[in-house]
């Protein structure tokens, strides 16, 4: 029986089990000891939440695949106020330099009061409010959610994946894994 793992990366932990000679960065190594098992997908060094990793080959493909679709969800801190025309903007699709992004679901949420400390905190400026948006996407461009904020006027300050498809990070602590199949 093939093996799916759910992750919760931590903030700058790289997406991968090795790293150049000389790369002091942690990696999924220093967290997960199970064999033969691969990210199904990718979360930035600078991204926090769930990632998927299996053993299984078609499983990783369905999961990653940009014709699956699979939808991935995001809690969003953005520095600035949230407006209509910027919600708009992301439901209907972002023009980026690569092609306008497919509709993503978005909505203005609070701040999640469940949510850990990142280390290091996020920057803050003292007369710059921040918000939370929760967004979902059926795509993966690099570095996607961060581009897409952006470019409605909205940099990303911290990004936490909390979905992929059905399953879900739950109250899975930071560093910490368990089998994603068991009680998503």
């Amino acid at each position: 029986m093939s093996q799916l793992i759910a992750f919760n990366k931590p903030y700058n932990v790289l997406s991968q089990f090795t790293v150049e000679p000389g790369c002091a960065a942690k990696t999924l190594a220093d967290y997960i000891s199970i064999p033969n098992v691969y990210a199904a997908g990718r979360l930035d060094r600078d991204s926090e939440g769930l990632l998927l990793l299996t053993d299984d080959g078609r499983l990783q493909a369905r999961l990653t695949q940009p014709d699956s679709k699979q939808p991935k969800t995001y809690l969003v801190q953005v520095e600035g106020e949230i407006t209509a025309m910027a919600l708009n903007c992301l439901q209907t699709g972002v023009a980026l330099k690569d092609g306008k992004t497919r509709p993503a679901l978005g909505r203005e949420i609070a701040e999640p009061d469940w949510l850990w400390p990142r280390n290091p905190p996020i920057r803050v400026r003292q007369n710059i409010p921040t918000r939370w948006l929760e967004l979902t996407i059926t795509e993966g461009k690099n570095r996607q959610v961060r581009r897409m904020t952006a470019a409605v006027g909205l940099p990303t300050l911290r990004l936490i994946r909390v979905a992929i498809g059905d399953y879900r990070l739950g109250e899975l602590a930071p560093g910490a894994w368990r089998d994603a199949r068991a009680g998503q």
